[in-house]
């Protein structure tokens, strides 16, 4: 057991190095890699939100707590957090600083390379029954690391990303899969399971998320009763059906103020809002400042 700690603390290493000669500054980015990015922040106490999307986070360095709904999640170096589903989260890093920042690689998941593989491999006896979670931490693993560290080197030989980063991104999903996270992760990709059913909900709402929201009729949509479509929708959101709509409109109204330059009023009504006071009331409540104030101090981060 020693040998493969040792064995993950030499690849988190090298990983670490990567990533650091990439990224010599706080922020996130993109790489030439098509799902991959890089994350760094050094800020003290500084929380935020996000609508995470299906993604794989490796933890390279520091600590990061989710929260989603009513649940937090903490994890750190060696461990990974699969966020399985769309999700709204306020997350925040500890203690992290200039000397030593947090360090995160994170990859896009492809629901469609999860559905086929999980089709390829033996399923264990009862695997794909009973609930799941939309989110799910575990401890990195010698092999996982080796992946990352192999695609983030890649970067290096960028004639040979297109070829070779599939390769590794199919076994990137195989690992995940094969993982003790991985029945969770099954189960949201596998059609017969409320697992996939609940997917196949957050899919819908998301295209008709201007629509007054109508739980029984979504239930309807998805093949379920309304007591038991709204048990597993919070088992693996941690949100309500209802909570879960609001905030969607809510991160489209702030997509549309910051990305389209809409103002609080017009990105309200675009989002399905039919009062401007209940949207300020509802948007402070989830970001912590009025639309406006927020608007201008995000923009000053992305610049």
């Amino acid at each position: 057991m020693a040998r493969v700690d040792n064995e993950v603390k030499r690849i988190n290493e090298e990983l670490k190095k990567a990533m650091v000669r990439r990224i010599p500054n706080p922020g996130k980015y993109v790489t030439a890699i098509q799902g991959l990015t890089f994350s760094r922040r050094q800020e003290i106490n500084k929380a935020d939100n996000c609508f995470g999307k299906p993604s794989v986070a490796v933890i390279v360095q520091g600590s990061k707590c989710a929260i989603i709904g009513e649940r937090e999640y903490c994890y750190s170096e060696g461990q990974y957090c699969i966020t399985g589903v769309d999700l709204p989260s306020a997350f925040y890093v500890l203690n992290p600083s200039k000397e030593k920042p947090f360090l995160a690689v994170i990859l896009d998941l492809d629901s469609g390379l999860v559905s086929r593989l999980a089709e390829q491999m033996s399923p264990s006896s009862g695997r794909e029954k009973g609930g799941c979670c939309g989110l799910s931490v575990g401890d990195s693993d010698a092999d996982l690391l080796n992946c990352f560290l192999r695609l983030v080197r890649l970067l290096d030989k960028p004639e040979q990303i297109r070829v070779r980063a599939p390769m590794v991104i199919r076994e990137i999903h195989y690992l995940l899969l094969a993982s003790p996270q991985g029945r969770s992760f099954r189960l949201l990709s596998t059609r017969g399971t409320q697992g996939n059913q609940i997917v196949q909900a957050i899919a819908w709402l998301k295209g008709h998320y201007k629509a007054p929201f109508q739980g029984e009729e979504l239930a309807r949509r998805v093949n379920m009763s309304l007591s038991t479509f709204h048990r597993y929708f919070k088992e693996i959101t941690g949100l309500s059906p209802l909570q879960y709509h609001k905030q969607l409109r809510l991160y489209e109204a702030q997509h549309l103020m910051l990305m389209e330059d809409q103002r609080a009023s017009n990105a309200s009504l675009c989002v399905g809002y039919e009062s401007d006071t209940q949207f300020n009331r509802e948007y402070k409540r989830l970001f912590g400042e009025p639309p406006y104030r927020d608007k201008l101090q995000r923009r000053v981060l992305l610049q």
